[in-house]
């Protein structure tokens, strides 16, 4: 198990096949797809597609969603981590998204914004990224609470699959003056 960051409280590391319970329960959960599709993954093979999925953006990108592990009890309570989009999305190509998602019993303990910051450290400063871009559901108030405390700046609400969207933007210049 290669570990890829470590914050006070968490792991971030390259999610593995062993994960598949903790991811299954978190994606079976209606609450925790309310804002993303609405559409609960409802098997074990859904998840390890998944994880086949990541394994490959981690061979072509470097970086995708990782494993966010709590310390204290070695529980993977969900994923977060940067997207590398090669396809466009609105106007913009060949760009780092964050993401963020865990399961409903770890939310509101602030998991979401510690992830988040040591991920927007490690592509700032290891792979010298520019700007990170992330989307949410213009109704997810909580993703959006973290994404202000993060820095993000909201830049416009777009159709992304017929749905509206919010697009954000962290430029690594406000990121340094925010440190």
């Amino acid at each position: 198990m290669k570990i890829v960051i470590e914050t006070n409280r968490l792991i971030l590391r390259e999610l593995e096949y062993t994960d598949e319970m903790d991811l299954f329960e978190m994606d079976s959960d209606p609450d925790v797809h309310l804002y993303i599709e609405n559409n609960p993954v409802n098997s074990i093979n859904e998840i390890t597609k998944v994880i086949e999925m990541l394994k490959e953006q981690y061979k072509e990108n470097g970086i995708a969603r990782w494993a966010v592990v709590n310390k204290s009890t070695n529980e993977c309570i969900g994923w977060a981590g940067l997207k590398y989009f090669k396809q466009p999305l609105n106007n913009h190509n060949n760009f780092y998204e964050l993401g963020y998602r865990f399961k409903k019993k770890h939310w509101g303990k602030g998991y979401a914004t510690e992830s988040s910051n040591a991920i927007l450290e490690y592509g700032f400063r290891n792979l010298n990224i520019e700007s990170i871009f992330a989307i949410t559901d213009p109704r997810n108030v909580n993703s959006k609470k973290v994404l202000a405390k993060l820095g993000f700046e909201y830049k416009v609400t777009f159709d992304y699959e017929g749905d509206k969207t919010d697009w954000f933007e962290l430029k690594k210049t406000s990121w340094k003056n925010k440190k």
